[in-house]
């Protein structure tokens, strides 16, 4: 069984990435998307979002990532796609999924979902693009509004020679509704395909990863908003561990400070671990509590002396029961 840390634009970053796979046994990740208009982008714009290209394109713990691209001009997403390559990305991952408006706006991420024959030539032209030996992956959803358009689709990829497709299981107008959600048409399309799938939407703990597999007969599994909910998710689904209880999830948040601080956006480190605190209150009770004594606070160092006086108050506690 393989468990993937996706992407999510805006969220997990790299240091987001680096603080998850040093807790969880990922076997890849993907990057947020590397936007491609009308230009071969500079090499800082992709050492931005993946910084790991200096370490082997690998997190600290070893988990190899993959570059994700996002663009409908075939000739620039393969120029791009060669400079990734050049710069020592492990893998090239192409955007067909992302449903934000302002993105399909500009015939960008799900938008392409319209258009088959330019999906095609997309991957077509990075597949050829680099070298054999770095793998070309694509992440789709459904469709546009209609989940049978989704076999359409994946000819399409598999025509144009990608060694890897991840499916979220809901159509753009899908969204996020876990109504939406259809893994079975992962299954339709694993006996229609010979390239490897990899299965994503609603998977938020054991139970879900082995429904998703049991439903879809791929064992391939995505994880995305869930890794943020419990933040070893990757575990949980791969291994049937328990969730991280809440005093580990407070040292967590202490030790993702000093990433933030260290790093490369100490400034925004109060908007980002709010941003965190949104989806850990889905599966922690105390998150919200925590959240209210932090929130009217816009500067990293009252949150993190807060969360340290929290933390030290709960270990107390510990020590009196």
């Amino acid at each position: 069984m393989r468990v993937i840390l996706g992407p999510m634009e805006g969220v997990l970053d790299h240091l987001m990435r680096e603080i998850l796979t040093d807790i969880n046994d990922y076997d890849l990740c993907v990057t947020e998307f590397v936007r491609v208009v009308d230009q071969l982008l500079p090499e800082h714009v992709f050492k931005k979002l993946c910084p790991e290209l200096d370490q082997g394109s690998q997190t600290r713990s070893g988990v190899p990532v993959y570059i994700q691209l996002l663009g409908q001009h075939p000739q620039w997403m393969a120029e791009n796609a060669l400079r990734a390559a050049e710069l020592g990305a492990k893998g090239i991952d192409i955007n067909f999924g992302c449903p934000a408006k302002l993105v399909n706006k500009s015939k960008g991420g799900a938008a392409l979902l319209q258009h088959p024959e330019i999906i095609y030539q997309v991957v077509k032209s990075c597949r050829e693009a680099v070298s054999d030996d770095i793998p070309v992956t694509a992440k789709i959803r459904l469709g546009w509004e209609n989940p049978n358009d989704c076999f359409e689709i994946v000819d399409a990829i598999e025509s144009a020679g990608a060694n890897q497709i991840t499916v979220h299981a809901r159509t753009k107008q899908g969204g996020y509704k876990a109504s939406e959600i259809k893994w079975p048409y992962i299954d339709m399309i694993r006996q229609r395909t010979s390239v490897p799938l990899i299965a994503n939407g609603e998977i938020w703990n054991y139970q879900d990863g082995q429904a998703c597999i049991e439903t879809t007969g791929i064992d391939s599994l995505m994880v995305c908003r869930g890794a943020f909910n419990v933040p070893n998710l990757g575990n949980v689904v791969k291994y049937n561990h328990q969730p991280m209880p809440w005093s580990q999830v407070v040292e967590l948040l202490l030790t993702y400070s000093t990433y933030e601080i260290k790093g490369d956006k100490g400034l925004y480190y109060p908007n980002r671990v709010k941003q965190w605190f949104s989806y850990l209150r889905q599966q922690y009770p105390e998150a919200a509590e925590l959240f209210r004594e932090i929130r009217t606070y816009n500067k990293a160092t009252p949150i993190v002396e807060h969360i340290t006086r929290y933390r030290d108050q709960l270990i107390k506690h510990a020590e009196q029961v």
